[in-house]
């Protein structure tokens, strides 16, 4: 039976933006843009649904929530990063990290199911006009998104109890810019075979569920779509999927390339790019793809902000 020299972690070191000065002071100023603006962004889309009569509806709803979840998740990562940049102190505590992996947890595992929640809405907008309002009516709409939320919270206390039970000896530095599993797992002093394939199943059921469920209603619309013969008719329908399709490329395909591994195939220094795209870039680009992309949104936008630049005519602002 193997010995080990455990010692009790009281803290964590994370990884900084990069050890170059210059590159160092570039990212921290890039970071600190990309978060407020991100938090300006996704702010603006849940007022912009609160105060406009004509976003009053599930698609909107779905949205408001995604934005609000997209604001929990860069906040979960960004703020300590850019502390940890800008000062020499680069440490978390033990229950820091705790916290930062099961939020980060909790918020990406519920954000897979408004994105499905999401797809599910235009499905039943294009393929089932008819019964769409007692499909998508507002108890529906709250169920989807609790459902969202228990299926996150569970995800997140299954992977965070496991990991954290683990024992950690020798180097406390974590090759990562804040609490994830797999650099986490490099650090334990013991097998995590059985860690790696429970994040391999439960992350497995979670995602991949969440996935199929997408593409079921998205394979939906897209024949529903083909049976228009209007060619305005159907890029009409296809427009209102676009954003929702460019927000589900870019956060699943990240995540699938840093999660469905095993521990022996993780490169943390890649992993750590890639990571940026969902942790920071996609919840940047949310409020782009869908204010400008949407005519509604746009014009809920500009009115609430008191600016006459668009053309009602133009873009059909009422």
């Amino acid at each position: 039976m193997e010995v080990y020299n455990l010692t009790t972690v009281k803290d964590f070191i994370l990884a900084g933006l990069s050890e170059t000065p210059t590159l160092n002071i570039f990212l921290i100023v890039i970071f600190i843009l990309i978060y407020v603006i991100t938090v300006l962004g996704n702010t603006a889309i849940i007022i912009a649904y609160k105060h406009s009569p004509n976003l009053q509806s599930p698609m909107y709803y779905l949205l408001a929530n995604f934005s609000f979840l997209e604001i929990c998740y860069v906040s979960d990562t960004c703020p300590k990063l850019l502390s940890n940049s800008v000062g020499n102190n680069k440490s978390i505590s033990f229950y820091g990290c705790v916290t930062q992996m099961y939020c980060g947890l909790l918020f990406a595992g519920t954000e897979f199911y408004i994105l499905a929640s999401m797809a599910y809405d235009r499905y039943s907008a294009i393929c089932r006009p008819l019964l769409y309002n007692m499909i998508m009516n507002k108890v529906s709409c709250m169920q989807l998104v609790a459902g969202s939320w228990l299926i996150g919270a569970i995800n997140a206390v299954i992977h965070t109890s496991l990991t954290f039970t683990l024992p950690f000896c020798g180097s406390n530095n974590i090759n990562h810019y804040y609490c994830d599993i797999p650099p986490l797992l490099k650090l334990a002093c013991v097998d995590t075979k059985v860690n790696e394939l429970t994040l391999f199943l439960i992350s497995g059921l979670v995602i991949i569920g969440s996935f199929i469920l997408t593409m079921v209603s998205y394979v939906k619309i897209i024949s529903t779509i083909l049976k228009i013969k209007s060619v305005t008719g159907r890029k009409k329908a296809f427009s209102t999927c676009t954003s929702h399709l460019m927000a589900v490329s870019v956060f699943y395909g990240s995540i699938f390339s840093v999660y469905f591994k095993p521990k022996s195939k993780y490169e943390i220094e890649q992993d750590r790019v890639v990571s940026v795209l969902y942790t920071v870039l996609a919840p940047l680009l949310n409020p782009f793809i869908y204010s400008i992309r949407n005519n509604e949104m746009k014009c809920a936008l500009q009115k609430l902000l008191h600016i006459n630049i668009c053309s009602q005519k133009a873009l059909g602002c009422p």
